[in-house]
């Protein structure tokens, strides 16, 4: 066993992004991860460009897009448009241990490829339809996007500059947070189903929605809805529940600070000079929230009189937690992501090499392997 999940079979039948990046990380535990794609043409994504992967030999790749969740797996071209297709899809299926979709509501039951029709001749099969809003519910037949998702699940009215700020407006977030966050239930999902199979020897079929996904990651946000009762508002960088919690300008740039509890913010009030600790309207987090409005202007000018850098040395020093606002460029060439080789190099058979962002899990006993670069679509 080389991997946790070497012994694993996934017929990956998904495209872009929540599928796809689910059967990633299942190559990445070892499991043979077989994509099928489209003849002649693959994966959308593989022209969702610029940027694209440059060739060993000088030509135009990949977009970076498709790079992105498509490691450690083997490409069949398949037409599951025809019959011969759909026939050789069904083989495949006989010795998988799970597939993953993202066709719309009944895509593939018009070719015999559904969960009812294949767990005929896999009943231990573990099929794992991912579509934007589920199986059922008025909505079943939608197709669903990220954006569109980030919108519908109240994401984007969280996010952004609070309302009174000049050309303020909803934002969404700078990744496709409900692909991937789908992606990762599916994972969570499949192997709550494998456990089971485990011990019935029986598999099963699991829906997932972009939008329960995206419902339920908003967590704490949810729960200051359904428990106090109001929508909560967009507060650009600033925490709804505790204070100072949030972004402040600095002499040469921005800096986060991130004041967790109380201790931390009397060290904060004696750094800079001030009594606030000893205030009973700032002394607690509970006071502070309430009294947010007065105490941030009081401490944005102190932040103004240092650079980030200055703040950062002086902050660590006093233990209170803090951290600079990086660009992408930036972040990959900090000392501790460097350290921990967040940034691997793949080859392609032909040469190519290919860049690839690891996996943050590192288990002891069966750790992550990069053994298969994102598949080039042949060129004959």
């Amino acid at each position: 066993m080389t991997g946790a999940l070497s012994h694993i079979k996934v017929l990956d039948l998904s495209r872009v992004l929540a599928g796809p990046f689910a059967g990633q990380i299942f190559g990445d535990f070892g499991a043979e991860v077989i994509k099928v794609e489209k003849p002649s043409k693959g994966d959308d994504t593989r022209y969702w460009g610029p940027p694209f992967l440059k060739n060993a030999d000088g030509s135009e790749g990949d977009a970076a897009y498709f790079l992105t969740a498509n490691r450690n797996k083997s490409t069949v071209f398949i037409d599951m448009a025809t019959s011969e297709g759909q026939a050789e899809i069904r083989q495949l299926a006989k010795s998988c241990d799970i597939i993953i979709e993202n066709f719309k509501v009944d895509g593939l039951k018009k070719y015999n490829l559904d969960y009812e029709s294949l767990k005929e001749v896999n009943p231990a099969l573990i099929y794992c339809s991912i579509t934007g809003f589920g199986q059922t519910g008025p909505y079943a037949h939608r197709a669903g996007y990220d954006f569109l998702i980030q919108g519908m699940s109240g994401l984007m009215s969280i996010t952004g500059e609070k309302e009174d700020t000049p050309h303020s407006s909803p934002q969404k977030v700078g990744i496709a947070i409900a692909d991937l966050a789908s992606g990762m239930y599916a994972v969570i999902g499949i192997l709550a189903a494998l456990a089971y199979r485990d011990k019935t020897g029986e598999g099963q079929y699991i829906d997932l929605s972009l939008l329960d996904s995206m419902i339920s990651l908003q967590t704490n946000q949810n729960m200051n809805y359904l428990v106090g009762g109001t929508p909560p508002a967009r507060a650009g960088n600033a925490h709804l529940n505790i204070v100072p919690y949030q972004t402040f300008q600095t002499k040469d740039g921005h800096i986060i600070l991130a004041v967790g509890n109380d201790g931390q913010f009397d060290r904060f009030s004696k750094l800079l000079g001030e009594k606030w600790s000893e205030d009973a309207d700032y002394k607690s987090n509970i006071a502070r929230v309430k009294n947010r409005s007065c105490l941030i202007p009081l401490i944005m000018p102190h932040m103004l009189e240092k650079t980030t850098n200055q703040w950062m040395k002086l902050l660590e020093e006093h233990v209170i937690p803090c951290g600079p606002v990086n660009t992408i460029e930036q972040a990959f060439a900090d000392e501790q992501v460097q350290h921990r080789n967040m940034v691997r190099m793949m080859q392609r058979e032909d040469g190519t090499e290919v860049p690839t962002v690891s996996n943050p899990l590192n288990l002891s006993k069966t750790p992550i392997e990069y053994k298969k670069a994102p598949p080039k679509l042949p060129t004959d």
